[in-house]
């Protein structure tokens, strides 16, 4: 009994054959009891005499319900054990998932674009030549002559030694603001992202073969095959590359090879609703890592 194992449908059955079972067996215990009172039960125990008062508590024995107490009891007693015989023994099955063969194997290799990194922006242009305008001659001719003074130097002449002027030179422009750091993107690193659900499972080796399981369930299990390439029998891989950041959240996801009808769209859908990864380590703290997923798309039979 204790490999038995029902489905959910089993289980429903049974009790609503235990439940028609109760309910019939009170249905007819209440057609006996209505056809032993539409007798004439007065007339038939008129003469009767209990030797007890205890005994005289039920004045007409065929409709005394207590004669049932112990098949009742027992009844009752079956009832609740194949209640929890059920309730134990359902078993749930998880879905079986469709994975095709070698699903993370990809037929060539990817190249992989750099990542993209903010261009600084381009020097401002250098300011306009200044423009020289030619002056005609007749206004040359009208300008004032100079009026020459005389610089000679007599005994008596003071001469008045002028303040020297203190320049101020002027504040040195503020230095340009920093560029904001970027955190590089790792294609490659010593603890490689991975899916959630399988913490705790044994070696490292183990973890890793674990996780990738539980992300081809998960893939496999929300991918949905487009009408369009199922009616025309589309086959074939779609890559698709996003980075898990420092918080394993997937981002920057985008299609590097797709077989059209609406494949890839559909496996993007998929990546997007993924859950929050295990983040990827190096040299014990966690960075951005760019990851490579293929996606096979096969038709069954």
């Amino acid at each position: 009994m204790s490999d038995l194992s029902l489905t959910g449908s089993s289980v429903l059955m049974g009790l609503i054959i235990l439940l028609v079972l109760v309910v019939g067996f009170i249905l007819i215990y209440k057609a006996k009891l209505r056809s032993a009172a539409g007798s004439n039960l007065k007339e038939k125990y008129a003469d009767k005499t209990f030797k007890s008062i205890l005994a005289s508590r039920s004045k007409y024995p065929d409709v005394n319900v207590f004669t049932l107490t112990r098949p009742v009891w027992l009844f009752g007693l079956v009832a609740a054990l194949l209640t929890t015989l059920f309730a134990f023994s359902w078993t749930s099955y998880d879905e079986e998932v469709y994975i095709p063969e070698d699903a993370l194997l990809l037929d060539e290799e990817i190249e992989i674009e750099p990542p993209r990194t903010k261009e600084p922006p381009p020097p401002p242009p250098p300011p306009p030549p200044p423009i020289i305008e030619e002056v005609p001659e007749e206004e040359i001719e009208e300008e004032d002559e100079p009026v020459f003074e005389s610089m000679d130097v007599e005994e008596e002449t003071v001469i008045e030694e002028p303040e020297p002027v203190v320049e101020e030179a002027p504040p040195p422009p503020p230095p340009p603001p920093p560029p904001p750091e970027e955190d590089e993107i790792f294609k490659v690193v010593e603890q490689m992202p991975r899916f959630p659900g399988c913490e705790g499972s044994g070696s490292k080796e183990e973890v890793e073969k674990c996780a990738e399981q539980k992300m081809l369930q998960f893939i496999y299990k929300n991918l949905k095959y487009p009408a369009i390439a199922r009616e025309n029998g589309v086959e074939g891989m779609c890559v698709l590359q996003f980075v898990v950041d420092k918080s394993g959240n997937v981002t920057d996801a985008k299609i590097v090879r797709n077989i059209g009808a609406g494949c890839g769209e559909s496996a993007m859908k998929v990546v997007n609703t993924m859950p929050q990864w295990i983040p990827g380590k190096q040299r014990g703290r966690a960075v951005k890592v760019l990851y490579t997923l293929p996606v096979r798309f096969k038709l069954e039979g």
